[in-house]
């Protein structure tokens, strides 16, 4: 007969001896005689199939597996299952309950931004669900990863539309609480571009860099995509002799000699001169633009 004995199994991350190791730990129902459990460790390989990495019987209530970079590997999303049965007869096992499924890796939160060309900053985290594991005992261990940017869309329209506060983060050794063993946050911002160029989709990579172990060196974090909603821009003119329109539509004429303030922000450092020279003839004094500088 089949029982259900609530195990609950649950996978944390430790550091074993130097080296990161995923830990199962399950319930220990008080059973006379003792029980034995049989444990299996599998990782999913593609969407929907399982890959059994390890299976063994043990009377510990906990079970142990490494990541070891090659059955086993970061971004594995990894589970165990756990069936108890006693010595004396061992046909009779429970209902075998599985874990909830363990991503080991790097995560970014969220795991995809949709953002507007507005100037306002989103913050990405970043964090290791498992522990940075370090040779000999270094307080400053660390992750390196090296940040870049990339146009998933049309490459004509020239270089991404985001800018991130930062180009490399450093993922700092620390106790793990909740998911997180390491983190480290940047901001992420539209770039306003004055462009009428629709909706565009970027993408932010992160890499390890200077690692010596395989197991992070061999890695590289999953992708987190970037929407950019396309705001519509302004406009201003200033034309021929010389008339203006306002970015509210509002006309006038300026017709003197001289350099003049066009537009400034007061809101950022933004502003934009003009400077207008005579091009009229002997009856009438006129002033036509010759030259322009905007910062």
């Amino acid at each position: 007969k089949l029982t259900s004995l609530a195990l609950q199994p649950v996978i944390t991350p430790e550091v074993v001896q130097g080296r990161i190791h995923l830990k199962c730990t399950y319930s220990h129902p008080s059973s006379k005689p003792p029980l034995q459990y049989v444990v299996v460790w599998s990782r999913l390989s593609t969407p929907g199939r399982r890959e059994q990495i390890q299976r063994y019987t043990t009377l510990e209530s906990f079970s142990y597996v490494e990541m070891n970079g090659v059955n086993l590997r970061l971004g594995d999303t990894v589970f165990c299952t756990v069936t108890a049965f006693t010595r004396d007869s061992p046909e009779q096992q429970s209902l075998p309950e599985e874990s909830k499924g363990f991503y080991a890796g790097i995560k970014f939160l969220p795991e995809s931004l949709q953002i507007a060309e507005d100037g306002k900053e989103h913050v990405l985290t970043i964090l290791s669900t498992v522990p940075i594991a370090c040779p000999g005992h270094d307080d400053s261990c660390k992750i390196t990863l090296q940040l870049s940017t990339e146009d998933l869309g049309n490459q004509l329209l020239g270089p991404p539309n985001i800018a991130l506060s930062a180009c490399q983060v450093d993922l700092l050794r620390a106790p793990c609480s909740g998911s997180s063993c390491a983190a480290a946050a940047l901001t992420v911002t539209a770039v306003t571009d004055f462009a009428q160029d629709g909706n565009r989709i970027s993408r932010i990579r992160a890499e390890p860099v200077g690692w010596r172990d395989l197991l992070w060196r061999a890695y590289t974090p999953k992708d987190v995509k970037v929407t950019v909603r396309d705001l519509p821009t302004g406009n201003c003119y200033s034309f021929t002799d010389p008339h203006i329109i306002t970015f509210d539509g509002w006309r006038y004429d300026n017709y003197k000699i001289g350099t003049f303030l066009l537009c400034q922000s007061v809101l950022r450092t933004f502003e934009v001169h003009v400077r207008q020279w005579d091009c009229g003839g002997h009856r009438s004094a006129t002033a036509c633009n010759c030259g322009v500088a905007a910062r």
